[in-house]
C-alpha cells in the first residue's frame, strides 16, 4: 500500500512540481502558496473528507472504497502529491533560469526543456520520493479513518504500533518501530550510495 501510494504520488507530483518550478508567469506566487498550504494538510482532515466521500451517504459510495486498501491509497496520494510537488518546485525554481537559457541557446522547445529539467533533477526526484515514502510510512490519521485498521486487511504498521501501545504490549510496539526505522535506514543508505555513484 505504502509503495503504491508513494509511486503514484511521485508520478503525479513530480511533473506538477517541475511545471510549477519552471513557470515564471503571473500567478506563480499564488500557486506556490496554495501548494505549500496543501503540503501542511492535517491527515485527519484528509481522512475525514475521504470518509465522507466514500461512506454510505457520500457521492462516491457506489465505489465501495471505505475500509479498503484502495481507499487508503487514495487518501495517502492526496497527502503526498503536494509534498512531492513542493519539493520538486523548490529545487527546479533554482535551476530553471540557467537551464531555460541553455535550452533557448540550443533551440529546444518547451517539451524538451521540461525533459532537460527533469534529467537535471534526477537526485531530487529520488529525494522527493523518499520524502513521500517516509510520510506514507509515518502516516496514521487518514489511513486509520478510511481503512478502519481492520486486522490482516487494512491495518498498517503505524496503527499497529498505536494499538499495541494502547494494549500495553510495548515490546511488540517497540519491535515494529525498530523495523520501520530499519526500513528507513536501508532506503536512505541506498539513495546515498546512488548519489555517490552518480557523482563519480
Amino acid at each position: 500500500m505504502v509503495l503504491a501510494s508513494s509511486v503514484i504520488a511521485l508520478a503525479a507530483g513530480a511533473p506538477l512540481g517541475v511545471l510549477l518550478g519552471s513557470y515564471s508567469g503571473r500567478g506563480k506566487r499564488a500557486l506556490v502558496v496554495v501548494n505549500r498550504t496543501l503540503m501542511g494538510l492535517p491527515p485527519v482532515v484528509v481522512g475525514l473528507v475521504c470518509y465522507m466521500l466514500f461512506s454510505g451517504v457520500g457521492p462516491l459510495r457506489h465505489l465501495r472504497l471505505l475500509y479498503t486498501v484502495t481507499g487508503m491509497v487514495i487518501a495517502q496520494i492526496i497527502l503526498l502529491v503536494p509534498l512531492i510537488a513542493g519539493s520538486m518546485e523548490a529545487h527546479v525554481s533554482t535551476v530553471a533560469p540557467d537551464i531555460r537559457e541553455t535550452a533557448h541557446g540550443m533551440g529546444l522547445g518547451r517539451g524538451r526543456t521540461l525533459l532537460l529539467l527533469i534529467n537535471e533533477s534526477q537526485y531530487q526526484l529520488v529525494s522527493a520520493y523518499l520524502l513521500g515514502l517516509g510520510r506514507a510510512f509515518a502516516e496514521v490519521g487518514a489511513v486509520s479513518m478510511v481503512g478502519g485498521a481492520i486486522a490482516y486487511k487494512t491495518n498498517v504498521m503505524t496503527t499497529a504500533i498505536m494499538n499495541y501501545t494502547n494494549m500495553g504490549d510495548f515490546t511488540t510496539a517497540l519491535a515494529l518501530g525498530i523495523i520501520l526505522l530499519a526500513i528507513s535506514l536501508l532506503l536512505n543508505a541506498g539513495v546515498a550510495l546512488l548519489h555517490w555513484g552518480l557523482k563519480r
